[in-house]
């Protein structure tokens, strides 16, 4: 089996998935280290808006900022639609379609890229329809970035908006 299709293999994978508690974050460095991504483009992204921390934005001068695990699922999404030649416009509605269906209903969402654009799919009927029609290239289950995520961020404290440290 190749990288691509195992990655792709269960697009629909929603056992298992833990609620992450609201008002918990990390820092920008672990934010990045488990979206696999460099603290230049979580900084550029920040500042464009892209993607902004809402445990904790930065306001001013040596204030940390710490993101939600939400924030880092979709840092992780917009690496992976990145990889692809996903257009930033496109990459944007996606963020934007990720943040208005909440936490608790992603775990059974599948982005479908052709490289152009992005389609949201929540059953296996819907993948079918756009592979059938010739659109869907590359997929990203939620579900299963979910738990890549959770493995990365369970190595790492996290931290309260008024800077406690939580040991997981």
């Amino acid at each position: 089996m190749t990288e691509n299709a195992a990655k792709q293999e269960s697009l629909f994978e929603t056992k298992d998935l833990k609620r992450i508690p609201d008002g918990v974050g990390y820092r920008g460095t672990i934010a990045c280290s488990a979206a696999g991504i460099s603290y230049r483009q979580l900084d550029y992204w920040a500042r464009t808006g892209l993607i902004e921390p809402t445990i904790r934005p930065a306001q001013g001068s040596g204030t940390q900022r710490l993101y939600s695990f939400t924030d880092v699922l979709v840092l992780k999404v917009i690496k992976r639609l990145l990889d692809t030649g996903v257009s930033l416009q496109n990459i944007r509605n996606a963020v934007d379609l990720i943040r208005s269906r909440g936490a608790d209903n992603l775990s059974n969402l599948t982005l479908i890229s052709d490289g152009a654009s992005v389609y949201e799919c929540t059953s296996d009927d819907e993948v079918i329809d756009l592979v059938k029609g010739g659109q869907g290239v590359f997929g990203i289950a939620i579900g299963s970035v979910w738990k890549e995520v959770e493995g990365s961020l369970s190595q790492f404290p996290a931290e309260t908006a008024d800077g406690n440290l939580l040991l997981n």
